[in-house]
């Protein structure tokens, strides 16, 4: 290693605590005036709240709207689309579809990454990964933004339920260990006296919340009423690749029944 690497410029100061740490009050839009505007000493240094900071490759902000990586993740996405239509004519199409999707669709701090965190958001919002998608489906089949087409794929809310489902199969069925307390969230129905029907369809007991716009898509919340959604075919798939292909069965049948 160069000893470049290891000196500062001159002229440049250490970093300090204060420099490095970043802190956010986490509230709803109603109660953020209500806040302080300092911070925290450290040292002899203060340090001034943000109003997003990122963490994994996820935007918080403070109030729990995923506004801003919603914004993120669509600009990056757009960027990287951008970059495919340059090399379109470059290579052949079946690795062309191939980037698109990788790139876009299911790569880290794409589309698909952490998506779970979006359940339940306002419509605005998903609409803005809806028109990734959609822009995605019209470059693979060579189409203009006037074009009619059937989307090929999953839509945006429904990626989101897959994904919540996913996870709660996980902590369900296969009780894995890297989801470490997460298992612990999801309940079942305490079994009846009497053998009813329904005491088969293992369903989950959803939690009582305060505040429906944000208790409402805490995991335990959210993950329970997707469960119990889900018909009792899906609950009860013998293993994950059986349960996955039900599910996206499921869902182009609630996304395309109509069309």
């Amino acid at each position: 290693m160069s000893d470049s690497c290891c000196r500062l410029d001159v002229g440049q100061s250490a970093p300090t605590e204060s420099d490095k740490t970043e802190f956010m009050w986490l509230t709803s839009p109603r109660s953020q005036h209500r806040l302080p505007t300092s911070g925290p000493l450290i040292g002899s240094n203060a340090v001034s709240p943000s109003a997003t900071v990122r963490d994994f490759g996820v935007f918080i902000d403070q109030d729990l709207t995923m506004k801003t990586h919603v914004q993120q993740t669509a600009s990056r996405c757009f960027a990287t689309l951008r970059q495919l239509r340059s090399i379109r004519r470059c290579i052949p199409t079946s690795v062309f579809h191939f980037l698109v999707s990788a790139l876009v669709l299911s790569r880290l701090e794409s589309l698909d990454y952490c998506n779970s965190l979006l359940i339940d958001l306002p419509l605005t919002h998903i609409q803005r990964l809806q028109s990734v998608q959609n822009a995605a489906a019209r470059l693979i089949f060579n189409l203009r933004r006037c074009d009619h087409f059937t989307n090929a794929f999953i839509r945006a809310p429904e990626r989101i339920i897959f994904k919540v489902a996913t996870l709660t199969y996980h902590c369900m069925v296969l009780h894995t260990t890297l989801l470490g307390v997460v298992i612990h969230m999801c309940r079942r129905h305490a079994a009846p006296t009497q053998a009813y029907r329904s005491a088969s369809t293992e369903q989950l007991d959803v939690p009582t919340c305060r505040r429906s716009t944000i208790g409402g898509r805490a995991f335990p919340v959210a993950g329970a009423k997707v469960w119990n959604s889900l018909p009792s075919d899906n609950r009860s798939a013998s293993s994950l690749p059986v349960f996955k292909n039900r599910l996206k069965t499921y869902l182009f049948r609630s996304c395309y029944e109509t069309v």
